[in-house]
C-alpha cells in the first residue's frame, strides 16, 4: 500500500446500511436525504493518545470500538438512533504502523456492523504528536421524543441503567499490571467496561418510545458530574442515595473514599442517568425487565437550585467534587 488514497480505499465500507445515503466516501462530501418527521441529532467526540487511551491499557482494536461506542452514547442520552458516521484520524509518523491503524477502523467496523450505522467520510492526516482521532455520529430521533437534560421535576425518581465505577476500577488493574491483566477472568466485567464500553442505545430508545417525560445524560465524566448538568439545565437538586446504588463486591474490600473515587466521579460508564416521575419508573422497569435491561433508582430530585446532594443512611451532604475535566 503506496499512500493515503490506496489506505483509505482500504478502509472504505463495501456496503451501506442505510438507502438514505445517497454520495459516501469518494466525493468532496457526504450526502443523505432525510424524512419529514425526524430531526437530526450530531454529536462529536474526540480521543487523544495518553489522554483517553495507552497501548499498554487498550487492545488495538479496542480504541477504534471505543471511540465510537462514546459517541454512541451520546446518542443514546438524546434518545436518538444513530445513522452515519465520519472519522477524522492525525497518525503520527512514528510509532504507529498502519497494521495498527487499519485496526483501529476494524474496531469501529465491529460496533457499526453491530448497530448498522454508515461510515460516510472523514479527513486522514499525519501529525508530530500523538494519535488522535475524532468521530461525528449522525442520527435521529422521531419528532417530539427527544430527550434533554433540563425535563427534571421535583418528586422525580433518579435512574441509572447499570452499575457505576468498573471501567474505572478496570484502568485501575490496567495502570497497575498491564494488558496480562486481561487474562484474570474475574476481572472481565472491568476490562469490557474500559475497553469495550456498551453504548445504551436499546436504553435510550426505550426511553424515547416510553413518552414519558424524561431528563436523561450519559455517564462520561462521572455521576456526581453528570447530576450536576442535569440538576442546571432543570434548575432543580438531585439527591444520590449511596445505599441504593449497586457496589460491586469487589469494591467493598476498598476504603469508602476509594469506593466513591470510582462510583461517583471517574466517569467511563456510558451508561445512562435520567429522571422521571415515580409513576412512570415502576411502568418503565417492567418494560426493561421485558427486554432484559438494567434500570436502578437511585435517588430522587427536589426543589432546588441546581445542586447535588450525597444521602448515605439519612445523612446528607453537598457533592461538591466534580467528576473528569480536561481543563
Amino acid at each position: 500500500m503506496n499512500n493515503e488514497f490506496d489506505w483509505i480505499k482500504s478502509v472504505t465500507p463495501t456496503k451501506t446500511y442505510h438507502s438514505s445515503v445517497k454520495v459516501g466516501i469518494g466525493d468532496d462530501a457526504a450526502i443523505y436525504s432525510h424524512g419529514p418527521n425526524e430531526e437530526s441529532v450530531v454529536a462529536v467526540d474526540t480521543m487523544v493518545e495518553g489522554v483517553h487511551f495507552r497501548k499498554d491499557t487498550m487492545p488495538i482494536k479496542s480504541i477504534g470500538y471505543k471511540v465510537l461506542a462514546v459517541n454512541l452514547s451520546d446518542m443514546a442520552a438524546m434518545g436518538a438512533s444513530p445513522r452515519y458516521f465520519l472519522v477524522s484520524i492525525a497518525i503520527p509518523k512514528q510509532g504507529w504502523s498502519l497494521e495498527e491503524t487499519t485496526e483501529i477502523y476494524a474496531g469501529m467496523n465491529e460496533l457499526a456492523e453491530r448497530w448498522q450505522i454508515d461510515l460516510i467520510g472523514g479527513d486522514t492526516v499525519s501529525t508530530k504528536g500523538p494519535l488522535v482521532i475524532t468521530v461525528t455520529v449522525i442520527g435521529s430521533v422521531i419528532t417530539g421524543k427527544r430527550l434533554l437534560r433540563s425535563n427534571a421535576k421535583p418528586a422525580d425518581i433518579v435512574f441509572t441503567t447499570g452499575q457505576l465505577g468498573l471501567s474505572a476500577y478496570g484502568l485501575e488493574m490496567l495502570l497497575e499490571t498491564g494488558l496480562k491483566v486481561m487474562e484474570d477472568i474475574s476481572l472481565r466485567p472491568f476490562m469490557k467496561a474500559h475497553q469495550k464500553p456498551e453504548p445504551q442505545l436499546e436504553a435510550g430508545g426505550l426511553l424515547a418510545d416510553s413518552g414519558y417525560r424524561i431528563s436523561l445524560n450519559d455517564i462520561s465524566d462521572g455521576i456526581a458530574h453528570e447530576a450536576k448538568e442535569i440538576a442546571g439545565a432543570s434548575d432543580v437538586d438531585i439527591i444520590i442515595d449511596w445505599d441504593k446504588l449497586v457496589i460491586r463486591e469487589e469494591f467493598l474490600e476498598h476504603s469508602l473514599e476509594k469506593q466513591e473515587e470510582w462510583v461517583l466521579y471517574s466517569g467511563e460508564d456510558f451508561h445512562l442517568v435520567g429522571t422521571m416521575s415515580e409513576a412512570d419508573f415502576e411502568k418503565i422497569s417492567i418494560v426493561f425487565k421485558e427486554h432484559d435491561l438494567q434500570i436502578h433508582a437511585i435517588g430522587n430530585v427536589e426543589t432546588g437550585e441546581g445542586r447535588v446532594f450525597l444521602e448515605r443512611r439519612g445523612n446528607r451532604s453537598p457533592i461538591k467534587k466534580a467528576g473528569y475535566h480536561h481543563f
